[in-house]
């Protein structure tokens, strides 16, 4: 099969982008390679990105959309899969774009077999500046037991990511998804890309991490949850934990409780930094309420992990010991480390 008859879906889930979003979608419809659609799947936007949606495919016929009653990026994700008809997909959030190349050059890794997905890189957009993010991995093909030792083994319990979660910066077999939506939990606003992602590269049988490639324009957004205070943060990763676990036990992931338990641990860290960004005055007492619970405290107490971060050390020091004073100090780092703009897009 010659590589450009490979049918790609883009797939952007839309919820109130519409400053960014026609960047978005030029960036795609500009694509060298010529065998795409593109399936916006508006999820009930209360701004203009509807409008811009349709506009785009009154006038291009590759472009499909797709309106549904709000339900969260998983559920407006899992629209874009069932209506897709390409062999393979790629994720594109509504307000990032991406190079021109970006799927010429990844398709051209393909082999056109069951299970593949490749992955690129991606530059960090900020107003005052743009960095350049290379995944760990070393560059070049993952297969038999190099893919199980080097990739598959080292997904869940680490403190830094040896290939990044996110849904984005890949390009999926479509095979990879096949008898996984039973997993996806479409509350999540914290760890949902994991949920999606992760059985799916449990499934691959050949990864692909391109050299460089920096195809994938991920933009740092001021609005997005994961810099402002999320009440239900604690709460979506406690679900997130409970999907995650039957994905580890359905799958019989060697070691995966095991695994998934330091990985929660290193998940509430993201709770304790919410938490210490909670506006309200009450703010140390609901963490302390997080953190004293006996499931949660027992988990953290016994679960040892590695922490080298120094400032994920501190973050870990107070849910283990969330008394006023440390909580008040951390605070107080929390506070200077947002001011001085230094914080980073996670999805």
């Amino acid at each position: 099969m010659s590589k450009v008859k490979y049918k790609i879906s883009v797939i952007v889930p839309v919820y109130n982008k519409e400053d960014y979003l026609e960047q978005c979608i030029d960036s795609i419809l500009a694509q060298t390679y010529g065998n795409f659609e593109l399936l916006l799947i508006d999820d009930e936007s209360t701004d203009g990105s509807g409008v811009i949606c349709d506009r785009y495919a009154d006038k291009d016929q590759r472009v499909r959309v797709f309106h549904r009653k709000n339900g969260g990026p998983t559920a407006a994700v899992m629209t874009g899969m069932r209506e897709a008809v390409g062999d393979y997909y790629t994720f594109i959030d509504s307000d990032d774009y991406v190079s021109k190349n970006m799927l010429q050059e990844m398709a051209g890794c393909l082999t056109g077999r069951r299970d593949e997905i490749v992955c690129c890189n991606h530059v960090l957009e900020k107003q005052k500046e743009t960095i350049p993010v290379i995944q760990p991995l070393p560059p070049g093909v993952y297969e038999g037991e190099k893919l199980e030792k080097e990739i598959k083994e080292k997904l869940l319990g680490r403190e830094d990511r040896i290939i990044p979660v996110s849904r984005c910066m890949k390009l999926f077999a479509k095979s990879v998804f096949d008898n996984n939506e039973q997993y996806y939990d479409t509350r999540l606003r914290m760890g949902d890309d994991f949920n999606l992602t992760y059985p799916a590269l449990l499934a691959s049988n050949r990864i692909v991490i391109m050299k460089e490639a920096l195809f994938y324009h991920y933009r740092y957004v001021e609005d997005s949850i994961v810099h402002g205070y999320d009440p239900d943060n604690a709460e979506s990763i406690e679900r997130w934990y409970q999907a995650m676990l039957r994905i580890v036990r359905d799958k019989n992931v060697p070691d995966g409780e095991t695994k998934l338990d330091r990985e929660y641990c290193y998940m509430m860290m993201y709770v304790m930094k919410n938490e210490l960004r909670n506006p309200e005055k009450n703010y140390i007492r609901k963490i302390q309420e997080i953190f004293m619970k006996t499931e949660v405290r027992e988990k953290i107490i016994k679960t040892p992990i590695y922490v080298r971060n120094r400032a994920n050390a501190l973050l870990y020091l107070g849910m283990q010991y969330p008394n006023k004073t440390l909580l008040r100090i951390l605070r107080m780092i929390v506070k200077k480390y947002d001011n001085s703009g230094n914080k980073r897009k996670v999805k």
